[in-house]
């Protein structure tokens, strides 16, 4: 009995000494793992983890206007529940940021479809993006498009310039604008090292005033126009359970625009792979959103909190009467007859 007890004894104690260096192993790797940046392969559909650290630098002796916390605009909401900044006109200082982020040489990507007959909107879009869209820095634009001879030709300012890359067209609006995330994958994959940020516009929209650096941040959301006085409830979510966009009624945040997004080119990525992959999986159980792309990224942003929120100044609608809070248009979708437009109603 002695013996036996012994045994299990020795046991115990080799269990016990096995788990702890098990467990000094796991607390170093995990150190070791933080530290280095996540690739975009190793986060779930589900997880976000923020992975970039701003260190804003502003030059010595700058002027610029003081800043109150106890002075400013009081009839918008101007930080979201999860602390991320919602911008407004009169809540940031375009002189300081800009001071802030011009010395790092930044480059920033534009993503815009002009397929069939939406090139039309290109003149538009283009030339106000040479007034407006980050005036002063590094902008790299590419129009994707099935009918490259009818791209205008635009005087563009130093550092600037337009890539044209050919796409297919489809009988089907709803799948052209499906396609538009593995497109936008495929891109930040083959220019991951060579831009900082990347926004992806619609082409049917231009620029009416300054839209610069108060929007840059990990991941970038713009809320709709359309929806942002209603109770969520009557936001046009994804209501099927069966999909991979589904949100259930009395979740959600904001309702976010499919018009205009954003951000570091990491977090686009994930965003632009995780919304193709579930798009993909819809498809193969003859599902399609609601809304197409515009659903599965409300369904990840839900998920992944965006972290700058920018009102609906940045993508109004022209249809639209500006709303009393709305005290600058900085970028907005022009009327059309869709009817005349798109290749199906």
């Amino acid at each position: 009995m002695n013996l036996f007890n012994s045994k299990i004894l020795t046991v115990i104690l080799l269990t016990a000494l096995l788990l702890g260096v098990l467990y000094c192993y796991y607390t170093q790797y995990r150190t070791v793992f933080l530290q280095k940046k996540i690739s975009p392969d190793s986060r779930s559909a589900e997880l976000h983890c923020e992975t970039h650290l701003f260190h804003l630098v502003a030059p010595e002796h700058l002027q610029y206007k003081q800043p109150s916390i106890v002075k400013g605009r009081t009839d918008v909401v101007s930080v979201t529940p999860w602390l991320a900044p919602v911008v407004w006109d009169g809540t940031f200082d375009s002189v300081l940021l800009d001071s802030i982020y011009k010395p790092q040489n930044i480059s920033i990507a534009a993503t815009v479809f002009a397929v069939g007959k939406y090139t039309m909107f290109l003149k538009d879009f283009l030339e106000t993006a040479e007034q407006h869209f980050f005036i002063g820095f590094n902008v790299h634009v590419y129009v994707f498009t099935d009918r490259p001879n009818e791209v205008p030709q635009i005087k563009m300012a130093a550092g600037r310039q337009l890539t044209v890359r050919l796409v297919p067209n489809s009988n089907r609006w709803q799948e052209i604008s499906a396609r538009r995330m593995e497109i936008v994958q495929n891109l930040i994959e083959e220019k991951l090292g060579i831009h900082d940020y990347i926004f992806c516009l619609d082409v049917d929209s231009k620029f009416h005033n300054h839209w610069g650096t108060e929007s840059l941040g990990g991941l970038v959301a713009v809320i709709h126009p359309g929806y942002y006085w209603d109770n969520r409830s009557k936001f046009p979510y994804e209501r099927r359970p069966e999909s991979r966009a589904y949100i259930a009624p009395g979740e959600g945040d904001f309702y976010y625009c499919g018009g205009a997004f954003g951000g570091r080119l990491q977090e686009v990525l994930l965003l632009a792979k995780t919304c193709r992959h579930n798009f993909e999986a819809d498809a193969k159980n003859g599902i399609e959103a609601a809304w197409q792309e515009e659903s599965h990224l409300n369904r990840y942003m839900w998920i992944n909190k965006p972290s700058m929120v920018l009102s609906p100044e940045y993508l109004w609608q022209d249809f639209k009467s500006r709303n009393r809070e709305i005290q600058i248009i900085r970028f907005s979708g022009v009327v059309k007859n869709y009817a005349e437009i798109r290749p199906n109603v």
